[in-house]
């Protein structure tokens, strides 16, 4: 993994640090702008939802994967009582996705689409090097599952060759399956945290934001150009993801739709106060700006979640709250079915724990998953409600 296109979530996972909802205006006020979180370099109430949960916790039989009825027809999966859609989308990158080693193959991701079918019906993903584009949409046909995909353009800044690379497997996806399973092509993965911290800019609507903002914008006016070219029987939205606070006016103004990071973990929430804290910053930091632009971009959160454990004593505690599966399981029944009530679009992090990720960055980094690396499920109960 030499290249930091080539995983998933950004190669510097850095994440906005404000405090809890009482204190969140005082915060921004003194401290707007302030990245922090792991980075390869250590930079370092209630609702009723709770009541929806459902079924025994866990699901640890068949960890490989499910079982099928015919063992040559990955549509004959038997489904697991355990799982319902409760999530509107679930953030997804096929394990071994990271160049230069490209070690995902279609029989793996053909067994996460068909789980991952069953606890939602959207997918978002980081990037399209090694084809994971093409193997994900073979997976939903060969599957025949109702997923639809958010595919994904990891840009970086200082070299174009990533997002011309990943443009051409992106464009030969579509020609090979269509557009049917596709509902959107989001182009840049946190490019302006990223821009901003390695330029030494501070307000992503400054100066410096708007010049980094200038190149984004050239990669997303490309990629609709390529639609565009192609005469597609349908419009793809193109949209871009970043961090919660580091948005571009400009970019916002360019794009369909915007994909908002938003983690309590990282905001050192408590559990108890992580779901509405996430509401609240979603709602005054990403929705009512984007409402005030011309061309009110729909916006989604990218990204949230609770770690389940760390691989350090030091990150196994945000200041508030401890990294567990019961807390995982206090925000899911918190923030889910609340969140499918009041029309949020998000993206939950994530399908499975991600070993590399735990390799590479240590701490709290690799145990976000609803399921185990193995493909069980964690001692958790899914809820009943179904999202929309």
């Amino acid at each position: 993994m030499s290249e930091p296109e080539s995983r998933g979530p950004s190669k510097r996972r850095k994440w906005i640090i404000v405090g809890s909802v009482a204190a969140l205006l005082a915060i921004i006020a003194i401290a707007v702008g302030v990245g922090v979180g792991v980075t390869q370099s250590n930079k370092n109430k209630n609702s009723s939802a709770a009541s929806s949960s459902s079924g025994s916790r866990g699901s640890s039989s068949n960890p490989g994967g499910p079982k099928q009825s015919d063992p040559n027809d990955p549509s004959t999966f038997e489904t697991d009582p355990n799982l319902h859609k409760a999530f509107y989308a679930i953030a997804y990158t096929p394990e071994g996705s990271q160049l230069p080693d490209c070690g995902n193959n279609l029989q793996n991701v053909i067994k996460d689409i068909q789980l991952i079918s069953q606890i939602t019906t959207r997918i978002r993903l980081y990037g399209a090097d090694c084809n994971q584009s093409a193997l994900v949409l073979e997976a939903i046909r060969q599957t025949k599952t109702n997923l639809q995909v958010f595919l994904g353009n990891y840009v970086i800044p200082s070299d174009s060759t990533p997002y011309s690379r990943q443009k051409e497997l992106i464009k030969q996806a579509i020609q090979t399956y269509g557009t049917d399973h596709i509902a959107g092509i989001t182009v840049g993965n946190e490019f302006m945290l990223n821009y901003m911290l390695d330029n030494g800019g501070g307000d992503p609507n400054s100066a410096i934001g708007n010049q980094g903002a200038s190149l984004l914008i050239a990669n997303v006016t490309d990629t609709r150009q390529m639609l565009a070219d192609m005469k597609l029987p349908k419009t793809i939205p193109v949209g871009n993801s970043d961090a919660g606070a580091w948005f571009n006016n400009k970019v916002l103004e360019a794009v369909d739709y915007g994909m908002a990071n938003v983690h309590p973990w990282f905001a050192n929430t408590t559990i108890q106060d992580a779901a509405a804290w996430t509401n609240q910053f979603f709602r005054e930091t990403n929705v009512q700006p984007a409402a005030n632009l011309p061309n009110k971009p729909k916006m989604y959160i990218a990204e949230t979640g609770w770690p389940t454990k760390s691989s350090d004593a030091a990150n196994a505690n945000n200041g508030a709250s401890a990294a567990s599966v019961e807390n995982l399981q206090i925000f899911i029944d918190t923030f889910v079915c609340q969140a499918n009530n009041n029309g949020t679009g998000y993206f939950f992090f994530e399908f499975s724990d991600e070993k590399w990720k735990d390799n590479q960055f240590g701490g709290v980094e690799g145990w976000w998953g609803l399921f185990n690396g193995d493909r069980s499920l964690k001692n958790i109960k899914i809820p009943s409600c179904i999202a929309p």
